[in-house]
């Protein structure tokens, strides 16, 4: 679980001997923290603080990043991005280590698309220190969440980072044709190094559980059953724990309305996957109880129009930027509620305007029919009277109909819109998310050999589109 640096053999001159007394302080250290490190792997999340192995390591990437986001800052990406952008490697050199950022352009694009500003992923990533999340998954990887528990941060190895990067144009293509797509949002690949230690290669990625501040239950969700029970926590304890599918046995995703979209997001997201060979991936599912006041069925006039506008907004592509978005951000809040902060975007993503005569004028909204199937309505009387006029008009009938070709949804009006879906009574965070796995011969292998340690049993190594189909069956089976 712990990824070590280990020293490699040195092509300098020969060091100094290290003293007896640094030798015995480092065992000290070592020492400390491996009872800590016991005590910590049942708390899931805790601050790297500097008594942590990995405070070094977190420090500089905090400092790496801020200086290669400070780049993008100073020279925007172009308005079109071209097959070279994908292929770009930008060093930049610091003391005592170097990160190189991969295809730099492009993911600031990217970001821009989704609303995140420069400045605020910038903020985000160097602010502060790092928490570590323990996780309880069989991979070697080392996780981290920014303090403000918006970006994760997880260690790969160069295998599973070349395939995102040969892969990068499809998935933003993908991305481009379905905008609500539940895939995990990648924002950045890079590589640490430091002299005598192993590089490191690490992606930063949108966290699906974001805010986390009220979830009550996490789940990692592969639809199968071997390997797939967490030993959930006592009651009351605030131990985070990423339960499992057998954990999920007789409960449901209640979803009424949203569960046609879902069910069909789900499909069109696993069979992308299933064109690129990859399997054993995860659908991160968390869940938390919707206030009363959230389970409103009649919300604000402005509030419904900016859901609806960003929702069917066509916007632009990641691979060819303009102001426009490609896929909808952070929605502001009903400006009307004094209590609403203001939204920390840029103008770029802000609020599309209403026009005060179209929404009065018997202009056409859109009402939610079944979670992503979208009526015209007339309105003759509506609450918008006295809107400050701008000229952006109502979505026509092509917006319609390239909102139903996209499989686009009415977003909700909260962060992280993208990955989260409100039922009747309760909010779910979803994504799928850990899309490296690639069916090759070693995992053909492993297929065999678990049919027969496991005559009769579902286990998670199985073909692209087995796994893809199996997956859809559960949410099906699992939701109402």
């Amino acid at each position: 679980m712990y990824g070590s640096m280990h020293q490699g053999p040195s092509d300098g001159p020969q060091q100094h001997p290290i003293s007896a007394t640094v030798m015995k302080r480092r065992r000290r250290r070592r020492k400390r923290w491996g009872g800590l490190r016991q005590q910590w792997k049942l708390l899931g999340l805790f601050e790297i603080d500097p008594q942590h192995e990995f405070y070094g390591l977190t420090c500089m990437m905090k400092e790496g990043l801020a200086a290669a986001v400070q780049t993008t800052m100073d020279n925007p990406p172009t308005n079109t991005l071209v097959d070279e952008d994908f292929k770009t490697k930008d060093t930049q050199i610091h003391k005592g280590f170097a990160l190189r950022t991969y295809a730099g352009q492009v993911f600031a694009g990217f970001r821009s698309a989704l609303g995140i500003t420069e400045r605020e992923y910038q903020l985000s990533l160097s602010s502060n220190s790092y928490l570590q999340f323990i996780s309880n998954s069989k991979s070697k990887a080392d996780f981290f969440l920014t303090n403000d528990k918006r970006l994760f941060l997880k260690t790969q190895n160069k295998r599973e980072v070349r395939f995102l990067l040969d892969n990068l144009k499809i998935y933003m293509e993908h991305l481009i044709q379905y905008p609500h797509s539940l895939l995990v949002k990648f924002l950045g690949v890079h590589k640490i190094e430091i002299p005598h230690k192993r590089k490191k290669y690490f992606i930063v990625m949108q966290s699906v559980f974001y805010p986390d501040d009220r979830i009550s239950a996490r789940y990692d969700i592969k639809g199968c059953e071997v390997s797939r029970w967490t030993e959930p926590s006592a009651e009351g304890n605030q131990v985070i724990v990423v339960l499992k599918d057998l954990n999920f046995q007789d409960q449901y995703i209640h979803l009424d309305q949203q569960r046609s979209w879902f069910l069909s997001q789900m499909k069109i997201d696993t069979h992308f996957l299933q064109r690129l060979n990859v399997l054993d991936y995860s659908l991160l599912l968390a869940h938390q109880p919707l206030h009363l006041d959230e389970r409103a069925h009649c919300p604000s006039f402005w509030s419904f129009i900016i859901r609806t506008k960003k929702s069917v907004t066509p916007g632009s592509s990641p691979l060819h930027l303009s102001p426009a978005l490609a896929v909808p951000g952070t929605i502001p809040e009903d400006p009307a509620s004094p209590s609403t902060p203001a939204s920390p975007l840029s103008p770029a993503t802000s609020s599309p305007a209403v026009s005060s005569s179209s929404a009065a004028g018997g202009a056409a909204v859109f009402a939610e029919s079944d979670g992503y199937r979208f009526r015209k309505q007339a309105t003759s009387d509506s609450p918008g009277e006295g809107l400050e006029s701008h000229s952006n008009p109502d979505p026509s009938e092509g917006e319609v109909e390239e909102f139903l070709a996209h499989n686009r949804r009415l977003l909700p009006n909260v962060r992280n819109p993208l990955h989260v879906i409100d039922g009747p009574e309760t909010r779910y965070f979803v994504g799928i998310v850990d899309v490296f796995t690639v069916y090759g011969f070693r995992k053909r292998l492993e297929h065999w050999w678990k049919r027969l340690r496991h005559p009769g049993r579902s286990f998670s190594t199985v073909s692209p589109p087995a796994y893809c189909t199996r997956l859809c069956d559960w949410v099906r089976e699992h939701s109402k």
